[in-house]
């Protein structure tokens, strides 16, 4: 009897195989047919974005669906955003869906763009268009027309600042007085800037305020929450990168 449940435990296993071997050389081929087609924003959507209105409706992506042969499935649409005139060679996401249109905030169009290496305050033209993907053998994905958009962002990231007698040579005055802003890298995630410093002190704080500020307790190029002025002993020209979520700085005379 046990040898008798051992060739059937056997036989089942066989016969699951070769079924679930079956199942994927039988499953169906699903090929293109027919490419989305992108109706709206076109060519002459023009938007400058503001974050007061963040939460308002920026504009809505509309298409004609995707055809596929082959077995129905779910069709994936993806908007692709490129610069203009770039035949799409280094296309950035700015959503996905299963559906055939898709809302864009304020915001999240402004995210989009920046995410996509458009610099804010500047009138960036975007090329943008509908890509679908689905699943199963031989399915290739297809793109649809595309449409040239003008879009200018605004900056989405902290208002890092740098304020301190040694800015004085920038600003004037003694240079508490207000902030000399830092610019910020969607590539390196830092903020830099480039100025002329006198001998002094300088500090690095957030949204013109001192609610949150930052300094270095040891002058050891780390940052510190509320710690002590960073002496600047040499007149002259520097740059200096910040990145405030490792809490580092460099400061280098040029």
């Amino acid at each position: 009897m046990k040898n008798i449940n051992k060739i059937l435990i056997a036989f089942i296993g066989v016969l699951a195989v070769s079924c679930s071997g079956d199942d994927v050389e039988n499953r169906p081929v699903i090929t293109e047919a027919t490419a989305p087609v992108l109706l709206t924003p076109q060519g002459d959507f023009n938007i400058v974005l503001q974050n007061t209105n963040a939460g308002n409706l920026a504009t809505t992506f509309v298409w004609d669906d995707a055809q596929y042969e082959g077995s129905s499935t779910v069709v994936n649409y993806t908007i692709e955003m490129a610069k203009a005139g770039t035949d799409f060679a280094t296309p950035s996401v700015a959503g996905t869906t299963t559906d055939k249109f898709k809302s864009f905030t304020v915001g999240e169009l402004n995210s989009a763009a920046l995410n996509a290496g458009f610099a804010p305050f500047v009138e960036a033209q975007i090329d943008v268009r509908i890509k679908s993907t689905v699943g199963g053998v031989g399915s290739i994905p297809q793109v649809s027309n595309s449409f040239t958009i003008k879009v200018t962002p605004y900056p989405a990231w902290p208002n890092w600042g740098m304020i301190g007698s040694a800015t004085a040579a920038t600003t004037g005055g003694d240079g508490w007085a207000s902030d000399v802003n830092l610019d910020y890298s969607l590539t390196t995630k830092k903020y830099s800037i480039t100025i002329d410093l006198a001998v002094g002190e300088i500090k690095f704080r957030l949204d013109d305020a001192w609610a949150t500020n930052f300094g270095d307790d040891g002058n050891n190029l780390t940052l510190e929450s509320g710690g002590s002025n960073i002496p600047i002993q040499i007149a002259g020209n520097y740059t200096i990168v910040a990145d405030f979520t490792a809490k580092t700085y460099t400061i280098v005379k040029n």
